[in-house]
């Protein structure tokens, strides 16, 4: 298993090397070793979680106050339009924005520190996408920014197909930096 860094610090891929045979292929999807040499302590996460979307949903964008919560999160099943926020105050790339294609052919694997938001769209017609999370989930500490938020500048690669409704009602990118006590930044740095 091979680790790229992004250009959101501390954001990691992790791009498994697959064994193809006559039947199909095998291929780890998680190595602690692996993690634990990029940094990420493999003994923090407690929960796996699936949910599975539509062609054109929009899921995002999502992140946690406090603590925070780092995830891993994997294309199980077709194919997603994968974003990633930087809202840490404090961090050199906060505000950056970068994407990521995560799908079933090359099995990447995105891992998310603490207090980047997250989102992403369903490319294919079903998607289902694999969490491992590190912190129990606390709605106190649910954080959102509209998926459209002109600030965030990201760009959805179909039409915006269906959101849900607390998606729909995220606050902005401003609020959040506020909410964060921090400036905004000028303009977004998009990858």
């Amino acid at each position: 298993m091979e680790v790229h860094r992004s250009v959101i610090d501390g954001v990691l891929q992790f791009v498994p090397v697959p064994h193809v045979d006559g039947h199909g292929f095998r291929t780890v999807t998680f190595d602690s070793a692996v993690a634990a040499a990029a940094g990420v302590d493999p003994g923090r996460f407690i929960q796996d979680s699936q949910s599975r979307s539509m062609q054109g949903v929009i899921r995002g964008m999502h992140g946690r106050t406090g603590k925070g919560e780092s995830k891993l999160v994997r294309c199980a099943h077709g194919a997603m339009h994968d974003v990633v926020v930087d809202a840490r105050p404090g961090s050199p790339t906060f505000g950056r924005v970068a994407t990521f294609l995560l799908d079933d052919v090359e099995r990447r694997h995105l891992y998310i520190p603490a207090g980047c938001l997250h989102g992403f769209q369903a490319l294919s017609p079903t998607v289902d996408t694999c969490y491992r999370i590190d912190t129990p989930h606390d709605p106190s500490e649910d954080v959102s920014v509209r998926f459209d938020d002109r600030a965030l500048g990201i760009r959805w690669p179909l039409p915006v197909g269906t959101t849900s409704a607390k998606d729909r009602a995220a606050g902005t990118w401003a609020e959040l930096c506020t909410r964060l006590g921090v400036d905004t930044p000028a303009e977004p740095i998009a990858s």
